[in-house]
């Protein structure tokens, strides 16, 4: 019996080709035959969840204001990318909402990394957990421990994914009762650690791919998904398998 591959996630779309989180990643990302997307969702003021990595504006929009010191309708108004195109033809943030029908209309999974603004904000994490995610492959991913459990507080069903570091300890991966899965940057791609996570059933996916890596074609049982800027190389080396 063949074993169904690992699912190619575009990294903030397809972000080696286009703005990251912008529309126009997620179309290539569609355009590259991508599986899912990774995007970001931080909180704005008047806590609208909005698509965005950064704590602030200045690496997109060139302004310092934060996330969460602009109400959406001050939000929307932004224009992203590089200083002489944003002026005339700049990207807009999207919202979540966008993104989700984006996702659904394109039968795309979705990896939404909840990011700091949600950590002091356990209403909004409530509001996405108790939501309905009919007809999509969905789940949420951070870097913050607690976020997770207050999903699966509120919510068991929802899927969710630790997001590890170089502290994570892998000998004791199975007390992570709050995540379904590990993200891991491709550095610790190492065979112990990979069985020490299939021993503990806990499922991977790897970051930072760019399309090179020699497991790609045959990776480690333990591994689900890989998560790449990159998305149309890492779909052609996973096709070497079937050669």
């Amino acid at each position: 019996m063949l074993m169904s591959r690992a699912l190619v996630y575009a990294h903030r779309g397809a972000s080696g080709h286009e703005l990251e989180n912008s529309y126009a990643a997620f179309v290539k990302a569609v355009e590259l035959g991508a599986d899912g997307l990774e995007i970001d969702l931080q909180l704005t003021k008047d806590l609208v969840p909005i698509v965005t990595h950064d704590l602030d504006f200045w690496r997109l929009a060139r302004t310092h204001r934060k996330v969460s010191s602009m109400n959406y309708e001050e939000v929307k108004k932004l224009k992203l990318g590089i200083y002489i195109f944003r002026l005339f033809n700049g990207s807009s943030i999207l919202t979540f909402e966008e993104v989700l029908a984006f996702a659904k209309e394109n039968n795309l999974a979705l990896n939404v990394e909840l990011k700091e603004t949600f950590v002091d904000a356990p209403s909004q994490i409530d509001i996405l957990s108790k939501r309905s995610y009919t007809n999509i492959n969905i789940h949420f991913s951070s870097f913050h421990y607690e976020v997770l459990e207050r999903i699966k507080k509120c919510n068991p069903l929802i899927q969710t994914a630790y997001i590890g570091t170089k502290k994570t300890n892998w000998e004791e991966l199975s007390q992570l009762w709050a995540a379904d899965a590990l993200h891991i940057h491709k550095r610790y791609y190492k065979t112990d650690r990979l069985d020490l996570a299939f021993q503990s059933n806990m499922p991977l996916r790897f970051y930072g791919i760019d399309g090179y890596e020699t497991y790609l074609s045959n990776p480690h049982p333990a591994v689900i998904g890989w998560i790449t800027d990159f998305p149309g190389r890492v779909l052609m080396e996973q096709k070497k398998k079937e050669f």
